[in-house]
This record gives structure tokens, sequence and C-alpha cells, in this order.
């Protein structure tokens, strides 16, 4: 019987400690890594070569492998009244049959967005609707986070829940 309490004890005593221990770091559902975004409203105009720098505020901790994205602000939606955001570049076409492109560059703490079009291209054409008032927001992912994820970079709507 002493024996049998014994073995009894020693078995409770393993399957109790052996549930314990380190956690380990989260596993791949757990978000490690959150990206940061914000938001400019820029003219673009003759004076500024239909280009503005944007900078990227010192709040957000930048890293070499980071991954900089700009979205323009397309619209509201008719039926919810939310934004919809566009992944740029973008195509634009005139009235007159033209196309340009709102486009950006990244140069590790700032974005250059821009007016792109063929060297023909009339810019005195473009509307106030196209040059006035358009919003950008930059967003700033960790590429591993990106890759980790598969995230379709082009739906904001998927990328949202992983920015602050």
């Amino acid at each position: 019987m002493k024996k049998l309490c014994i073995a009894f004890l020693t078995i409770f005593a393993i399957v109790a400690t052996s549930c314990e221990g380190d956690p380990g770091p989260p596993g791949a559902d757990g978000v490690n890594f959150v990206g940061q975004s914000f938001e400019r409203t820029i003219n673009f105009t003759p004076a500024n070569n239909y280009e503005e720098y944007i900078q990227i505020p010192l709040t957000i901790e930048l890293l070499p492998t980071d991954m900089t994205l700009v979205y323009i602000l397309w619209e509201q939606d008719p039926l919810t009244g939310n934004d919809v955001w566009r992944l740029i570049p973008q195509t634009v076409y005139t009235d007159s049959g033209e196309e340009f492109q709102y486009n950006y560059d990244y140069a590790f703490d700032e974005v250059r967005v821009f007016i792109d079009a063929p060297v023909n291209f009339d810019f005195n054409s473009l509307s106030a609707a196209a040059t006035l008032n358009q919003t950008f927001r930059v967003v700033v992912l960790p590429v591993d986070f990106v890759n980790s994820r598969n995230l379709n970079v082009n739906d904001y709507n998927e990328i949202k829940n992983y920015i602050q």
C-alpha cells in the first residue's frame, strides 16, 4: 500500500510539474508588432513642382527594414460614409484622355509624394480637384510582420487593424 501511495504521488508530481515552465515567446497569432500611420493633406502646385516632401514624425520609431506605404483618400463610400483609401501609385485619366499618377518614393525618414506624368503632359490642365487638398495616409509597417502575415497591402482595410 505504501508503495502504491508513493507511486501515485510520484505520478501526480510529474504530471503537475510538467505543465509548468517558461511560457516562451508569443505564437504566430499574437501581434508582436504594430505599424503606425499618420495623415497629411497637401497641395500640388507648379511652385512645388507638383511634389511634396512629408517628414515621418519623430514619434514613429523607424528601422531600416520597415515598409513604408502611402495611400490616397480616394472618396467616401456613398452608402456608409466611410473613407475609401487606395494604395499609390494610382493612375487617373483626365477628361481629355491623358493620364497621370499620384506616386511616391521613400527615403528612410521622409516620403516624397508627387504627380507623375509623361513628358508631354500639360500640368496646367490639371483641375483643382486633382491638385488641391489631397489627403495621404503614410503607413509604416515592420517588414517581418508583413511577410509573416502575407498581408495584401493593396487593401487598406486588411492592414488597418495592425496600425495605430
